[in-house]
């Protein structure tokens, strides 16, 4: 059974750090494309950072210098550091997993996803 659990979320303000996790389980971790999403109030979810299974990552051009995706393979957890957080990234953290991050597929697996709020 497919499992991503989200954790690390918070209040936090404006300039503030945190770090979220994703813990994995179910699937060959260390072979997965992973990625972060997010989804404020009554705006469409977005692509935060992915990282492939050879450590390639890629980010949002407004999450670019502040946050750092990272995965633990042992550990089979994926991290998403956060610095200089501003208003504009209040919204439900997401991870979730797919094939390869080259590949023009849907993400497979999702996580329930873990709440970052911050206040200016």
């Amino acid at each position: 059974q497919v499992q991503l659990v989200e954790s690390g979320g918070g209040s936090v303000q404006s300039g503030g750090s945190l770090r979220l996790s994703c813990a994995a389980s179910g699937f060959t971790f260390s072979s997965y494309c992973m990625g972060w999403f997010r989804q404020a109030t009554g705006k469409e979810r977005e692509g935060v950072a992915t990282i492939d299974s050879d450590g390639r990552t890629s980010y949002a051009d407004s999450v670019k210098g502040r946050f750092t995706i990272a995965r633990d393979n042992a550990k089979n957890t994926l991290y998403l550091q956060m610095n200089s957080l501003k208003a504009e990234d209040t919204a439900m953290y997401y991870c979730a997993a797919r094939a390869r991050c080259a590949l023009p597929i849907k993400y497979a697996y999702w996580g329930q996803g873990t709440q970052v709020t911050v206040s200016s």
